[in-house]
């Protein structure tokens, strides 16, 4: 597929991937719907791609569903029935799905299913101008969409995702990092700059140690009870353990602790 309403600039191991409709706040359309679904699809089976780095162009992150688009089509998601709402949601599926660590750097309006996609990213950055919201209730809809409230309330908690989902309210940049929703604060020029130390350090992690990290912070999340996590995490080493490299790996950290030396 050629990409028109995303952008994918892959930076070595990184891809930048960009939503493209700064004309229309990056809105999620019937085709940039599609493109987002091809590329995660791509995406899970790619080896050499790392790490995801996920932006809007222009002043805003996403400002949700097209509505515009959504009046005209048929097929449009809140249109079209249960087939169109299922291939909206499928997506976030995927988004979650992917063994990639996804960085979301949001600016502006991150609403209604831009505020899925942020929330369904591993880590979040916040520009200055940043504000969030469950928009979906206000245009008379259930705030339980996109994986909204799946997601939100295990990031904040459900006292603040009932807060949120309820009135359809806006969670701003100082609040949002107040409530742990993001991991930091920047001015909207400096995201791109204040990513680069998570992808530096995540990169100086091995492939297989990365991805079954996320993998297992997937799954523990819902896992039955402690036991469960135990047999998870008891596998993943297994596996990360017999990797090529991971002998260097460790001799490596071993040397450097042995010419440590106390100040």
């Amino acid at each position: 597929m050629t990409y028109e309403a995303i952008s994918v600039d892959h930076r070595g191991a990184v891809d930048w991937l960009t939503l493209n409709r700064p004309d229309a706040l990056n809105a999620l359309s019937l085709r940039m719907i599609a493109e987002l679904h091809d590329y995660f699809d791509r995406l899970y089976h790619d080896a050499e791609t790392r790490i995801v780095v996920l932006r809007g162009a222009g002043r805003a992150f996403c400002a949700g569903i097209d509505l515009k688009e959504t009046g005209r089509a048929k097929d449009a998601p809140f249109a079209g029935g249960f087939k169109a709402q299922s291939n909206l949601a499928d997506l976030y599926t995927k988004i979650r799905r992917c063994p990639q660590p996804i960085i979301a750097l949001v600016q502006g309006a991150a609403c209604g299913g831009g505020f899925a996609l942020a929330l369904a990213s591993d880590i979040r950055i916040a520009g200055e101008s940043a504000k969030m919201n469950a928009a979906f209730i206000r245009v008379g809809l259930s705030a339980c969409d996109m994986g909204v409230s799946y997601f939100l309330p295990r990031l904040v908690g459900l006292s603040i995702a009932s807060e949120l989902m309820l009135t359809g309210r806006f969670i701003h940049a100082p609040r949002a990092l107040a409530t742990g929703l993001v991991s930091e604060v920047v001015p909207d020029d400096a995201l791109e700059a204040a990513a680069q130390p998570y992808i530096d350090e995540m990169l100086a992690t091995s492939p297989i140690g990365l991805r079954l990290t996320k993998e297992g912070l997937g799954l523990s999340v819902d896992a039955p009870s402690l036991q469960a996590v135990i047999a998870l995490e008891n596998r993943n080493q297994i596996l990360a353990g017999n990797t090529d490299g991971i002998k260097h790996r460790m001799a490596d950290v071993l040397g450097k602790a042995g010419s440590a030396r106390p100040d």
